[in-house]
């Protein structure tokens, strides 16, 4: 009988010699430049930019959300009029409620993602999660009031984020608000929600086509099918590399199946993988805590701080086209340092601008609220070319392979668990109807982001120039942090002495390059 072409294949049997094609491999992969890596891989490059445009909707809805709280047709249609003031404003309440029903219910859908992108794959997934999207965007455009636009929020389910797209996203938002700014009709705030229907259907057909991750199938035991996978997205590979690449995928499987049992949510909490999942998550929060509620879509920021508001969406255009750019620039930061490097780098220079901006908001000039709003442009530019970009590296590369996606759906979650008590406290600080601070505001920002650097120096770890299987081992050795970049292994002994301990005499001991 043919079996399914699905069908579980013979895993590679665990072997007690090291496959020299495996060390060929590791040393391969590690000595590899961009450039090079970019000739031998070109198919994976330009299947990543494709997936990777799913983030685009993420960024752009939203930016479109925060930046419409000041949007003057959005404020008109469902904003409270306050008679001491004036004038129309979204309450602080509702702020908060559509700020944080997005993030309600991508927690529920990425408890679902960890479980199902194991169960079915990437490319599945991807189409699924696109077609409900499809759907949702309907409520929110049609939607009468505020109660149905955050049941519309509330019901989208995104994916995992990738920095570049999601600037790309906010530049969109940013330039269609910009030019429907003027329009005092009911279009003005309805057209951005629909602009949102242009993606889903192409991304699909791309999805259609892509191939499945190769660990992934690696991990379902299907062998030939990944070394396919591999052939797709490496078409500068021969043949012999080609092998020796699967070959290192289903070693470092074979070491992490020897380590962990199985792979469900539970696991991210067993042993050394409870401080994989710590650090994943902590890197990932580390997006929010310095400020970004405050900084990142500045629209409001901007009004609150005495720019009308066509000058506000203009600025806020302008700093998400310096946030691409500076995102650009981070791909060339990490080439030459490493990832803990730009984030304590970034996490430092965060903390100080925010001082800035607390400190010149005690000044009541016009010189004062533009020196606060170009600060927080700055503040994007750090951003987005340290922590933004670094964070999403760092969070994939600290969790074992087998349990990724359960690390970084709960390590996303944990984000977005910060992310609404600080979208919470935001609106609470800054509108004009409950504390006021404006400015100031930034000041409690730079508290928490000098509570994050702390933790940042003393438990992120360095994975720049590591593979997978070295980062196991490192784990396992429980290294501190901040010695990861200088400790060397002899990867074969280790992994070795990792399957069974009682090798431990016939292993060179680690050695750290400083001693």
């Amino acid at each position: 009988m043919v079996e399914p072409a699905n069908a579980k294949e013979t895993k590679v049997p665990a072997t007690n010699t090291f496959d020299p094609a495996v060390a060929s491999a590791i040393e391969d992969e590690k000595s590899m430049s961009v450039r090079e890596a970019l000739r031998r891989h070109p198919t994976a490059f330009i299947w990543s930019i494709f997936m990777f445009l799913t983030i685009v909707m993420e960024g752009y809805d939203i930016s479109l959300m925060f930046s419409l709280f000041a949007f003057p047709p959005f404020v008109e249609k469902f904003g409270t009029y306050y008679p001491e003031l004036g004038k129309k404003f979204i309450p602080g309440d509702w702020q908060v409620a559509l700020g944080n029903a997005a993030a309600c219910g991508s927690f529920i859908g990425l408890l679902l993602n960890g479980y199902v992108t194991e169960r079915f794959g990437h490319r599945v997934v991807t189409i699924v999660g696109l077609i409900i999207m499809s759907g949702v965007i309907f409520i929110t455009f049609f939607a009468p009031n505020l109660e149905v636009l955050v049941a519309g929020q509330v019901l989208r389910l995104p994916a995992c984020l990738v920095n570049i797209c999601w600037v790309i996203g906010q530049f969109i938002g940013a330039g269609v608000l910009q030019a429907f700014v003027n329009d005092t009709s009911e279009s003005g705030y309805r057209i951005p929600w629909a602009v949102q229907w242009a993606w889903p259907l192409p991304l699909i057909l791309l999805a259609l086509f892509a191939p499945d991750s190769p660990w992934w199938l690696i991990r379902q035991g299907r062998v030939s099918e990944a070394r396919k996978s591999v052939q797709r997205l490496s078409s500068g590979l021969s043949d012999a590399e080609t092998e020796q690449r699967v070959a290192m995928m289903a070693r470092t499987n074979e070491l992490e199946e020897s380590l962990i049992a199985n792979s469900s949510y539970w696991d991210c909490f067993k042993g050394t993988n409870l401080r994989r999942t710590e650090i994943a998550s902590m890197t990932l929060c580390s997006q929010n805590l310095p400020g970004q509620a405050m900084c990142y879509s500045a629209s409001y920021f901007f009004i609150q701080a005495g720019l009308n508001a066509e000058n506000a969406y203009k600025l806020s255009l302008g700093s998400f086209g310096l946030a691409f750019f500076a995102t650009i620039l981070s791909w060339i930061l990490m080439t030459y340092f490493g990832r803990r490097t730009l984030m304590l780098t970034g996490l430092t220079l965060l903390c100080a601008d925010l001082l800035a901006i607390g400190t010149s908001a005690f000044a009541t000039s016009q010189a004062s609220m533009w020196v606060q709003s170009a600060l927080a442009v700055v503040w994007l530019a750090i951003y987005s070319s340290t922590i933004g970009p670094q964070s999403f590296t760092l969070a994939a590369e600290v969790s074992a392979t087998r349990l990724r996606s359960q690390t970084i759906s709960i390590a996303r979650n944990a984000y977005i668990i910060v992310g609404i008590i600080t979208n919470t406290i935001q609106p609470y600080l800054i509108n004009p109807t409950e504390a006021n601070l404006k400015g100031k505001a930034a000041l409690v920002w730079f508290g928490v982001g000098v509570l994050t650097l702390i933790w940042a120096a003393f438990r992120l770890p360095e994975t720049k120039d590591k593979t997978y299987e070295e980062l196991d081992i490192l784990f396992e050795k429980r290294v501190p942090a901040w010695r990861f970049a200088s400790t060397k292994l002899d990867v074969v002994a280790e992994a070795e002495i990792l399957r069974d301990p009682r090798k431990l005499t016939a292993a060179e001991p680690i050695e750290d390059v400083h001693n």
